[in-house]
């Protein structure tokens, strides 16, 4: 009897000491001193430019407590500053616009969402707004900077245009779905002019389409996500945002002068179904860039390229299938980030639907065709009316029928760096393309590029869509 007792005080002195154990290690008291307070992971919670409107993506913050005991947050919310902005917030997993006595266990954290949705601002440029995300602690107010540039737009909702209609430059325009620019109309798009293009949204142009942008301010065509894919990502690095630009038969004299194209899913076609007595579409100075697909395609139809930069393209970056193909002072590149790319940069084929336009006829004068895929498919050269003059490419090969005065195994020394995300198609101090060029291939329209860089200022001429500007050091490294 006496060694039952004896084990049973064992047993309960044990389980004293295990109690004792256990709670000293959970602290279930509150902090109520005013020096404990939270730490947060930013200061700051900035948002890029938000289409008022519209909703944005959530930012997250981190809210921690480094005391030992629990803290409780009396309230958390928004102070309201911002007039025209509206912040809204999940805090560790639930929705509110206000939040009362929020616990933190000791030595823990929690998570807060936070979205931003604006009232229009009335102007046409963007308009900063900043507020505080306000914490109150044991007494004690605690803040995190809340900013965003607010930007109104002009929305578009898959409208027919069965008229002429200009687009200014005043403020940007958001495309839902499709635009038709019917048979007969002309779409005009001013200098300056921003189109955003919502998720699959695109323009379909069997009229004309005239866009007149300028070295001082070009024509922007890009997706409506204008925030950053992770850290200091621009979601501009994405393709496959938007749907694209088609021009469909009867569509004739489309002339597009500094515009800037890019993360599309289909890119730019134009079709004009055999007819190659005039120009269907004529590019200057413009960049087509970043397909999910191909950025530029053409059938059966007379196609002008000046001075232009066709680059990152997940298929074929140019693809002229029949029809008539002038290009001069073109930058053809493929570097395109989501995958290394295996088809031709340019591909030339055959259309069966049409004897008199079926096989392409091009030239290619004083230009580069470079990336990290094969130039051109040399399969069918010889029954074309193709000739490339004066052009640079990365393979080895030789001059011949097809190929005149052209440089082999060059490099143009793009300031492209893929592994930054950084894709500039500009040539480097030490580019094989400076002054190689032929200045009587170099039509009117190419004399400036799209910087407002005269290419003939010094007699010799540069290849490819970009006069050569010497680069500092510093930025070459």
């Amino acid at each position: 009897m006496t060694h039952t007792r004896h084990i049973l005080w064992i047993v309960a002195i044990a389980c004293s000491v295990l109690t004792l154990a256990f709670t000293s290690c959970i602290e279930d008291g509150f902090t109520t001193s005013s020096s404990d307070v939270l730490a947060f992971n930013k200061d700051t919670v900035a948002f890029d430019t938000v289409i008022t409107l519209q909703g944005t993506a959530t930012k997250q913050m981190v809210v921690y407590n480094h005391s030992k005991k629990q803290i409780k947050i009396s309230s958390i919310k928004v102070a309201g500053e911002a007039a025209k902005g509206h912040f809204h917030l999940n805090v560790d997993g639930v929705r509110g616009d206000e939040f009362q006595d929020v616990e933190i266990r000791g030595n823990d954290s929690i998570f807060i969402f936070i979205e931003a949705r604006l009232d229009e601002m009335e102007q046409n440029e963007p308009t900063f707004l900043q507020d505080r995300l306000l914490f109150v602690t044991n007494g004690k107010t605690q803040d995190v900077v809340l900013t965003a540039w607010g930007q109104d737009v002009v929305r578009i909702n898959g409208d027919t245009i069965d008229q002429d209609m200009r687009l200014t430059g005043d403020k940007p325009y958001l495309i839902y779905d499709t635009v038709f620019v019917e048979e007969g109309n002309t779409l005009t798009i001013d200098a300056g002019a921003t189109l955003l293009f919502h998720d699959k949204a695109m323009i379909r142009c069997a009229g004309q389409m005239l866009a007149n942008g300028t070295a001082d301010e070009p024509i922007t065509f890009k997706g409506d996500r204008l925030d950053r894919v992770v850290g200091s990502t621009s979601f501009e690095v994405m393709s496959g945002q938007w749907g694209g630009i088609i021009f469909t038969p009867p569509t004739m004299n489309n002339v597009l002068s500094h515009v800037i194209m890019k993360g599309s899913s289909i890119g730019m076609h134009c079709s004009a179904k055999g007819d190659t007595t005039q120009c269907a579409l004529k590019l200057i100075n413009c960049v087509l860039t970043n397909s999910a697909a191909t950025c530029l395609a053409t059938e059966a139809c007379y196609v002008e390229l000046i001075g232009t930069e066709i680059s990152d393209a997940a298929s074929v970056v140019a693809y002229f299938n029949g029809g008539k193909v002038m290009a001069s002072q073109c930058t053809f590149a493929n570097y395109y980030l989501f995958e290394v790319p295996s088809w031709p940069i340019v591909y030339l084929d055959e259309n069966n639907s049409d004897i008199a336009v079926g096989k392409v006829k091009a030239r290619f004068d004083n230009s580069i065709i470079y990336g990290l895929s094969t130039e051109i498919n040399d399969d069918k050269l010889n029954e074309f009316d193709v000739y490339f003059r004066y052009c640079l490419f990365k393979r080895a090969d030789m001059n011949d029928g097809h190929f005149i005065n052209c440089i082999w195994e060059g490099d143009p020394q793009f300031l492209t760096v893929r592994d930054k995300y950084l894709f500039d198609y500009r040539l480097g101090n030490e580019s094989d393309a400076i002054a190689k060029g032929n200045s009587t291939l170099c039509p009117l329209e190419a004399q400036f590029d799209r910087y407002g860089n005269d290419r003939l200022l010094n007699g010799a001429i540069d290849l490819g869509a970009y006069v050569w500007v010497p680069v500092p050091e510093d930025e070459t490294d």
